[in-house]
């Protein structure tokens, strides 16, 4: 024990014998009502006090230390107590009274040397030694807790941090205790928030509880609130999304308590973080088919295209909770696939892992691996993505994208595989660039591929996931961190996202649903306005958007679009439901009789120039929107931009 502790716990057993001593002798001024003896008052019997003075005054703080050592209440860390540490003060003291009580029937009754004492008497002198040894343990917090109050309110802010805390349930008061309790008085927890009605203008820990879970910037506005805390770990994702977006409306600074998390040990700060970008684009929570998923996995050995990437990468973690017998990451950036090694390992130890390095371009490389390890299913996530990029290198889409795939394809029907399972994109749909028109080709070869093979050849179509690999909230996120500008292309531009977790949840379902050739397109939710996103970015770092960041506004580029789409018009009348909500069956036109013939010709042209490239891809699909072209040149396309 350090000095200051022992000091400390030499302090509380002084004052715990003068409380029993005063708690005594001032019931017996109570219940006789009078003085001592030759005052003019009523006086308390000689008697009485030759009781007090000659037996209880050293047997009763005797017995009391007895009593409070048997209980430990001397080790206790009084600055966190809380009910329960209550709950021993008013068992200990009882303890000590009966104790006292006993002693004077069983030995001062027996030596005939005792007063005929009354029960009521140590009744209120109990009483009074429970208000006592509790002041001493609390007394001290509440004083503190009223001196922070006044002097916040006698000073105003003063570097000190109006708290909102959302959430009236025990992580709430969590919270709201450790805030009290902090040694840094940076915070004051000012009011608390909820959604139960009958909580309304109730009080918790001294604060006033509202139930205005949508009135949560009206409020913020009224206490001047600084900073909010959301500890509502068991809200579902819908609920916590809508509050952080109320949340996000105002100027303060936010925090969170993560689902799931636990702070019941008494440290507020365990467990709180920043809210991020991802907490406002989470969605309900995906409902998986495990069965269904875990009988085409399990036990099974899985070639991963692409695996070191974001999609490829989670599929990876996804899948090994499947309990594969063998998962292959086919990968030519040899670093992101040394980083995900070495993560699966320490994660997934009893999940086999291999990688191997090599192109979906080189069909040799690519026979060897399929030869080597015998998949029975095949992601091909493989792809290059960056479209301002693929504009300028128009050959390298084409021959990565579009004939990767058709190698990989091939090795997967060669080596019998159950499953091939294409991953596309939402830019497929009415392509404007290159990028797009390469993945809409890209389903039409795995569409070829399910036409004649006994593989099952599925291609599962969805938007932007959030913080993927050049994802553009890197950008804004570095942008933010490097004092601005925020560079948005336009302020009407909208987007599909959803989480990498969630888009390979679905995923994997979607590839254990239905027959060969169906392509699946992905619920995606509602566009998102990037310019809006890119506000609530600032609004979290906890600066104002045009004010301490700026917003600069540089135009579309060529081949964006101003909306994306997840379906086409024909798609979109002939849409089919699955047994997932979150999944749906986009059915596709035939294919040309000649469309062998047109995808060599996009072979032999990926090696010219720009022109012969999107007048190849034009040729397989006509709705691609070459850049630069006017969209009246092509009645059956719709308009973009």
């Amino acid at each position: 024990m350090n000095k200051h502790r022992a000091a400390k716990t030499f302090l509380y057993i002084v004052c715990d014998i003068a409380f029993m001593e005063i708690s005594i002798v001032g019931a017996m001024f109570i219940w006789y009502g009078g003085g001592v003896p030759g005052s003019h008052t009523t006086s308390i019997p000689i008697e009485a006090w030759d009781w007090y003075i000659r037996h209880i005054a050293i047997i009763a703080p005797i017995i009391a230390l007895g009593i409070n050592l048997i209980m430990r209440m001397y080790a206790n860390l009084w600055r966190y107590a809380n009910m329960e540490e209550l709950l021993k003060i008013f068992v200990a003291t009882l303890l000590a009274f009966v104790g006292i009580y006993l002693f004077h029937i069983l030995f001062l009754g027996a030596l005939g040397g005792g007063l005929l004492l009354a029960r009521r008497l140590l009744l209120i002198a109990w009483l009074l030694d429970v208000m006592l040894f509790a002041s001493s343990r609390f007394g001290y917090r509440a004083l503190r807790r009223a001196i922070i109050f006044c002097a916040h309110i006698i000073t105003g802010k003063a570097g000190v941090k109006r708290v909102m805390v959302i959430g009236a349930g025990e992580s709430g008061h969590t919270v709201v205790r450790g805030l009290l309790h902090s040694r840094i008085r940076d915070r004051i927890p000012v009011i608390i928030i909820d959604g139960d009605e009958q909580l309304d203008n109730t009080y918790a820990m001294g604060l006033r509880v509202i139930a205005g879970l949508d009135r949560i910037g009206e409020i913020a506005d009224k206490f001047r609130i600084d900073e909010i805390v959301i500890a509502m770990p068991n809200a579902n994702n819908v609920e916590l999304r809508d509050i952080i977006k109320r949340c996000a409306e105002t100027e303060c600074t936010l925090k969170i308590l993560p689902p799931e998390s636990d702070i019941t040990n008494g440290s507020y700060k365990q467990g709180l973080r920043d809210v991020n970008i991802e907490d406002i684009m989470t969605r309900a929570e995906v409902r998986l088919d495990n069965k269904n998923i875990s009988d085409y996995l399990a036990n099974k050995t899985i070639v991963i295209t692409g695996g070191g990437g974001t999609i490829g990468s989670e599929l990876c973690r996804q899948i090994a909770k499947f309990k594969p017998g063998l998962i292959i990451i086919y990968d030519f950036y040899e670093n992101s696939a040394f980083e995900l090694e070495t993560e699966m390992s320490a994660r997934f130890p009893d999940v086999p892992f291999a990688v191997r390095i090599g192109s979906v371009l080189d069909d040799a490389r690519t026979r060897d691996v399929f030869d080597e390890f015998r998949p029975h299913v095949v992601f091909h996530a493989a792809a290059h993505k960056h479209v301002h990029f693929l504009e300028q290198s128009p050959g390298e889409a084409v021959r990565n994208n579009v004939f990767g795939t058709k190698t990989v394809a091939m090795a997967a029907h060669t080596y019998g595989c159950e499953r091939f399972v294409l991953i596309s994109s939402d830019k497929a749909v009415n392509p404007p660039n290159v990028y797009g028109a390469t993945k809409r080709v890209c389903e039409m070869v795995t569409q070829r591929m399910a036409e004649k093979s006994f593989t099952r050849f599925v291609t599962v179509r969805f938007g932007n996931v959030l913080f993927s690999n050049g994802s553009i909230l890197h950008r804004f996120k570095w942008q933010i961190e490097h004092g601005g500008p925020v560079t948005v292309t336009h302020p009407d531009v909208e987007r599909y996202f959803m989480t990498t977790s969630e888009a390979c949840q679905l995923v994997l379902q979607a590839a254990g649903m239905g027959k060969t050739g169906l392509t699946y397109v992905l619920d995606m939710g509602e566009l998102v306005n990037i310019d809006n996103l890119a506000r609530s970015m600032i609004r979290l770092s906890g600066l104002k958007p045009d004010e301490d960041i700026k917003i600069k506004y540089t135009g579309l580029r060529p081949g964006e679009k101003l909306k994306e789409e997840l379906l086409t018009d024909m798609e979109r009348s002939q849409l089919k439901k699955t047994a997932n909500k979150k999944i749906f069956i986009a059915s596709q036109p035939e294919l040309d009789m000649d469309f062998d013939f047109k995808l060599q010709r996009l072979h032999d042209a990926s090696y010219g120039a720009y022109n012969e490239i999107t007048a190849a891809l034009r040729a397989i699909e006509p709705r691609y929107i070459v850049s630069g072209m006017e969209t009246d040149d092509i009645p059956s396309v719709k308009a973009l931009v």
